[in-house]
């Protein structure tokens, strides 16, 4: 028994423990499991807490995405309201220029024609002035008849101008 192998290692292995015992290194492990303990039981604190903030700062920011949405569809619907009423009045200003214009192209239609009207009968007097005064000074010869022509030819412009 004193050469077996088996009783020396149980030998040994009751004087490890003793030796153990003895130093209190029990007291050791257990106290660094104690620590340990502690240490982990305060990560899970922590990692709650922060938890709980990450939740609440979640919960801030889906509100103001939701108060963000609503703002920005208010003032898409305020901007759709301005864009017709801009559209609306941007129409009937275009209806009031036409008009203006078209107005305007009339006057000037009705002075050109009133012009064409006073350049044709100018043309026309002068023509028949010419022709008058062509035809009385062959018809009537002397210094009688061009001072007849000559008053005639000043009566006839007178009167169709």
């Amino acid at each position: 028994m004193l050469y077996s192998a088996e009783f020396w290692v149980a030998v040994a292995f009751a004087l490890f423990v003793g030796v153990l015992i003895y130093f209190r290194v029990h007291k050791f492990v257990v106290d660094a499991i104690d620590q340990r303990s502690a240490r982990i039981r305060a990560e899970l604190e922590d990692a709650r807490r922060l938890k709980e903030e990450a939740q609440s700062l979640l919960a801030e920011y889906q509100r103001k995405v939701h108060e963000a949405e609503r703002e920005a569809g208010a003032i898409l619907s305020s901007a759709k309201a301005e864009a017709e009423r801009l559209a609306t009045e941007a129409k009937g200003r275009v209806e009031e220029f036409l008009a203006r214009r078209t107005k305007m192209a009339e006057t000037k239609i009705a002075q050109a024609e009133a012009q064409a009207l006073a350049d044709v009968r100018s043309a026309a007097a002068e023509a028949a002035t010419a022709a008058a005064e062509k035809i009385l000074s062959e018809s009537v010869k002397g210094k009688v008849a061009d001072d007849l022509v000559r008053k005639g030819i000043e009566d006839l412009k007178s009167k169709l101008n």
